[in-house]
């Protein structure tokens, strides 16, 4: 793959009107966004940028030096003001007289606090002091693929002065924190024509004393690096040519589909995971290349890499020019076991007397031959930024191999920047999960008033959810409403009517691909009907039948087949009705088919209990707000059945009810939620009705 000059150039957004009315502090904010919008430059929460700004001491009301730096954890391309750290220069200074050593350079963490400027809540991180020392008053750090693929050069140094001479200096690989803070310190310093630094294995520092001089030298200076690579690379295929061949776009996700819940349940035995399927091309020509086998065990160079994607993937055993995917699913299991084996004999050769405990031994990365990269994390964001990341890692192994040997971290640093007791008091501060955290739900009906008033509920407590209707524009629109409040990684939309076995069928694997898989069903799709008997025609009898029963019975299959590929248990909720257990008049076809949609769910209950997989039924009554069934022919059908009009019903099915309240969406998706969680871990096969009270419809 080629990629012309013009397009991988970085350009100049730097707006001088813009930036002509803002402070010093706000010129570092507009150009740490500025770099952060362009995954070029860095990746989610990769980098770092700072200022040296004259600020009025909140105590004495004298100006003072106070550096502005990128807080810990933070993004510098999404960041606001309040994520900057903000220390008093003079302070940061005096900690030089603190220092004891290499050996002792971890405690120098615990002395930031005291430099807080104003009293900043926001924590320093680690590259605190490379931006403190540097005598500029402009720093930027990013993680250039471009850099990189130089930096992890075996002869990154040679190669760093044959590209740019002595305008950028050059650094041996070092941890980040204290110690290499100096080393930077003392090369800007002995050089003061330098404008940056390429740093072992790890990325670009860049400098000046102005804010826009500093943007643009990051720029030039990354520009530079791939300009000299493309003058390198012209005309040789990546990564020495294709070894395997690429399955057309529609085969590969339908292989992805099939792979990874069988994958996500074999790594989520202890906490649930959830999945991302990126078959971009970068990843197709490295998984396909004749030098797969031999990078792919190196693993990522920096750590910013390495910490999101582990030390190295799991290449799945899968051969796209003689395809056998029952095989490859057979491989997994042994293939997995491996890799936590292997990675348990990492840990137990590089630890320390004090290292963390063993975290999750399981693959992060998973690559797949003429199919793309599978990831997998906690949650959907991390899922999609650790595959992001390892594209990063991709891109410079690409470089490096191309004009030099590619080397990747030595297994000691690596172990001893992952098991950081620092990266562990991280961790430690990361908030509690919520209480569907990791799982996917899959709603059909979910354009309607249940079924997005439950997927409202089930993303508030941290699941993914997938909105399935026959109406897909109607989905898309809910989908894209909760997006701009849950985050678009957690929600999807598909065009599925319940009663097509082919969309049924399409729609888990929209799932798998986009998630990783279902935990949670809630069968919810529904149509009702009004008639008597004797006006009933076999077209409306069968269409209730069709939806309310043998739609209810396909989407249950095909829920069944993925969550025991998964073999991690799982959830069916079917909304029901309470005219399933109590008669109504005039609704003979719908009372019927919503009495074999409970029974349908005790059968499930049986068949399903051995693998984990509970199934219970929510009956609601008259849920007449947001609902499409009370549109149109229905909500006359009923009202006319109790001589009442249709502003009347709400308050006579209100008034019906024993407790005298109406029943809300809401409702219905609070009973949802609590057979779907760990709250009804021990109930299956039970019946809750929603129904504010019908003694007809009290089970017996």
């Amino acid at each position: 793959m080629t990629t012309s000059p013009a397009a991988s150039r970085l350009e100049n957004l730097w707006d001088d009107a813009k930036a002509a009315s803002m402070t010093e502090s706000e010129k570092l904010l507009y150009r740490s966004n500025l770099l952060g919008s362009d995954k070029r430059v860095t990746n989610y929460g990769g980098g770092n940028t700072s200022a040296k700004v004259m600020e009025r001491d909140p105590l004495t009301g004298e100006m003072a030096e106070v550096l502005w730096v990128k807080g810990s954890g933070g993004d510098i391309g999404s960041m606001k003001m309040d994520g900057f750290s903000t220390l008093y220069m003079d302070k940061l200074r005096a900690l030089k007289g603190k220092y004891r050593g290499l050996a002792f350079e971890d405690e120098m963490v615990g002395y930031l606090p005291h430099c807080t400027f104003n009293l900043n809540p926001r924590a320093a991180s680690i590259d605190t002091p490379l931006h403190a020392y540097v005598p500029k008053k402009h720093v930027d750090h990013v993680h250039s693929d471009a850099i990189i693929a130089i930096a992890a050069s075996v002869n990154s140094k040679e190669l760093t002065e044959e590209i740019f001479g002595t305008e950028i200096g050059w650094l041996p690989w070092k941890k980040p924190g204290y110690e290499l803070g100096l080393w930077l310190e003392k090369l800007a310093t002995e050089n003061p024509g330098m404008r940056g630094a390429v740093l072992e294995s790890h990325g670009l520092f860049t400098w000046a004393d102005d804010a826009k001089d500093c943007y643009l030298t990051t720029l030039e200076i990354i520009n530079k690096a791939a300009g000299w690579l493309e003058a390198r690379t012209a005309g040789k295929p990546a990564f020495g040519g294709a070894k395997l061949p690429t399955l057309p776009a529609d085969e590969r996700r339908a292989v992805a589909a099939k792979l990874m819940p069988v994958i996500r349940g074999l790594i989520s035995k202890d906490r649930y995971k959830v999945g991302h399927f990126d078959d971009q091309q970068a990843v197709l020509d490295f998984v396909g290349s004749h030098m797969l086998d031999d990078l792919a065990p190196l693993g990522t160079s920096c750590p910013d890499h390495f910490l999101r994607t582990k030390i190295r993937p799991l290449v799945v055993a899968f051969d796209p020019a003689n395809p056998d995917l029952e095989a490859t699913l057979a491989s997994l299991p042994a293939a997995a076991e491996a890799y936590r084996q292997d990675y348990a004999a990492y840990y137990d050769r590089c630890k320390h007397d004090n290292s963390p405990a063993l975290r999750d031994p399981n693959a992060v990365v998973w690559l797949v031959p003429g199919v793309g990269m599978i990831t997998f994390a906690l949650d959907k964001a991390t899922a999609r930024i650790s595959g992001e990341f390892y594209v990063n890692a991709i891109n410079v192994m690409r470089g490096a191999s191309a004009v030099s040997t590619y080397q990747g971290l030595p297994e000691q640093e690596a172990f001893d920047i992952e098991y950081w007791l620092l990266e562990e008091a991280k961790l430690a501060r990361m908030p509690k999960p919520k209480a569907l955290a990791g799982r996917i739900a899959l709603v059909t009906g979910g354009a309607g008033g249940i079924g997005s008033a439950t997927a409202e509920r089930l993303l508030k407590e941290g699941a993914c959810v997938v909105l399935a209707d026959i109406d897909g524009k109607a989905a898309a629109d809910v989908a894209a409403g909760m997006a701009k409040v849950f985050g678009a990684d957690v929600v999807r939309s598909v065009a599925m009517n319940v009663t097509s076995e082919d969309d049924v069928i399409g729609a888990y694997a929209h799932a798998a691909v986009e998630l990783g898989g279902v935990d949670i069903l809630v069968s919810n799709a529904g149509i009702a009907s009004s008639a008597p008997v004797e006006e009933t025609s076999l077209a409306l009898w069968n269409k209730n039948m069709d939806i309310l029963s043998t739609g209810y019975f396909l989407v249950s299959r095909e829920a069944f087949k993925v969550l025991r590929a998964q073999g991690i248990g799982g959830s069916v909720v079917f909304v029901a009705s309470k005219n399933g257990l109590a008669a109504s008049p005039n609704a003979s076809a719908y009372c019927t088919a919503k009495a074999a949609e409970i029974h349908l769910a005790r059968c499930l209950a049986l068949e399903g209990a051995d693998a984990g997989i509970r199934v219970n039924v929510v009956n609601p009554d008259a849920v007449l707000r947001g609902s499409k069934i009370w549109s149109g022919e229905w909500l006359d059908q009923r009202a006319s059945t109790y001589k009442t009009d249709k502003e009347g019903l709400e308050e006579m099915y209100r008034n019906r009810s024993m407790l005298k309240r109406s029943v809300l969406p809401e409702d219905i998706a609070e009973g949802i939620y609590f057979f779907a969680s760990d709250l009804a871990a021990k109930s299956t096969g039970n019946i809750l009705n929603v129904d504010a009270g019908n003694v007809q419809a009290f089970t017996r």
